[in-house]
């Protein structure tokens, strides 16, 4: 683990204390690996971590890095990571090599992948990353790269949404040549003995934690605003069934409403609806959506969270509007956390490694959309279930 200044000896922090910054950063770097913190072939956190240990910018690391790879310590492995060099007379260190396909590197997946490299690095096995984006042919074509590549095991998020068949393409991973979890994604119909291993966030639960805090606020008439044809909208629109009969509540023509994409005449339509129908609150999939629910209801002259309460599903940008949004966080450092651990269990012990399926409940952000902030402030708290009767 990269040290923080605060771990250092007086004189180290002296030293560290000289110099152009990027300079001390790269100073810092060979001391540590010198001294072994970071062994030949380890691979060195992501840059972004490295500025947030250190206190320093992004850039600042950047250069120091790239110091250090003009200098041959480290060096650069495309698509994998920062490494650590051999030193001149060493032999060079066998390291394991796991492949990791993501459908995306710029929304939802960057937390998931953190956690998987953090637990990867620390036990010493390199990653090679590629996205499918989203695209099948993509997405076959990047597991045939990595199954002709000599990797260890895999960490596969496929796009199961998309196939005509997803149960008929994970019953064919059991051929892969090396262990294998997936990620953010479970056997569509499996059988009741599936060996499949997967980390996935519990999707319905979450949408019932964010419908069970509405209730608890008094709102009886909720909708759905939802997408179509992503990884998890059939799981949302699903839990969403789920947590209105499980709470009893009735769900008005028209309230819930799912597209592939929404567009500004469609968001206007519904804020419409929603006055129509006598709906106070909404649980949207997706920041953006919400965010635009929220923007066309204060036009049309509804107030948030007093007239119409908003609830999404995902987290990634809900705290930067005008208002805040209330959202379900999956828990995606966690998921990749818990997904690299299984695998490496898997790669230590063998085809006789139980099958293992996880599932991981995201917690509820309050914040000023649905009305349930702290009155002190527009703080961000944990929700907590209120006491509301079973059905």
């Amino acid at each position: 683990m990269l040290q923080s200044p605060g771990m250092k000896s007086a004189d180290e922090k002296d030293s560290f204390l000289r110099g152009p910054k990027y300079r001390r950063v790269a100073e810092r770097l060979r001391s540590e690996i010198a001294r072994g913190i970071w062994p030949v072939g380890a691979q060195l956190p992501v840059e972004r971590e490295m500025a947030e240990t250190l206190g320093v910018s992004i850039n600042t690391v950047r250069r120091a890095v790239g110091e250090l790879v003009e200098d041959g310590t480290i060096q650069r492995r495309q698509g994998a990571g920062t490494f650590v060099c051999p030193r001149p007379g060493s032999a060079p260190m066998p390291r394991r090599l796991v492949g990791v396909l993501v459908p995306s590197t710029t929304y939802y997946y960057p937390r998931v992948v953190e956690g998987i490299q953090q637990v990867l690095r620390e036990a010493g096995v390199s990653v090679l990353l590629a996205s499918s984006a989203y695209d099948l042919d993509v997405e076959r074509d990047e597991l045939r790269g990595m199954r002709e590549t000599d990797l260890d095991g895999l960490l596969l998020v496929p796009n199961l949404h998309l196939m005509p068949d997803p149960q008929d393409y994970v019953d064919d991973l059991r051929r892969l040549p090396v262990p294998y979890v997936l990620v953010e994604r479970r056997p569509a119909r499996p059988a009741p003995d599936d060996p499949t291993s997967y980390v996935r966030t519990d999707h319905a639960g979450g949408v019932c934690l964010a419908l069970r805090h509405l209730y608890g606020l008094g709102h009886r008439r909720i909708g759905h605003l939802g997408r179509l044809a992503t990884g998890t909208s059939d799981l949302v629109a699903e839990g969403f069934d789920g947590a209105c009969a499980h709470l009893g509540l009735s769900v008005p023509a028209g309230a819930v409403t799912r597209r592939r994409t929404w567009t500004p005449e469609d968001i206007s339509l519904y804020v419409r609806t929603c006055v129509d129908v006598g709906l106070t609150a909404v649980f949207c999939l997706g920041d953006r959506d919400a965010a635009a629910l929220v923007v066309e209801a204060r036009r049309q002259g509804l107030r948030v969270p007093d007239d119409l309460a908003v609830v999404a599903y995902d987290d990634e940008v809900a705290e930067v509007g005008d208002v805040p949004l209330t959202a379900v966080s999956p828990p995606k450092t966690q998921v990749g956390v818990l997904a690299a651990q299984l695998l490496l269990a898997r790669m230590n012990g063998g085809p006789d490694t139980p099958a293992q399926r996880v599932d991981l409940l995201p917690r509820l952000v309050v914040r000023a959309s649905c009305g349930g902030a702290s009155p002190s402030g527009p703080g961000t708290t944990e929700a907590r279930s209120p006491a509301v009767p079973t059905p």
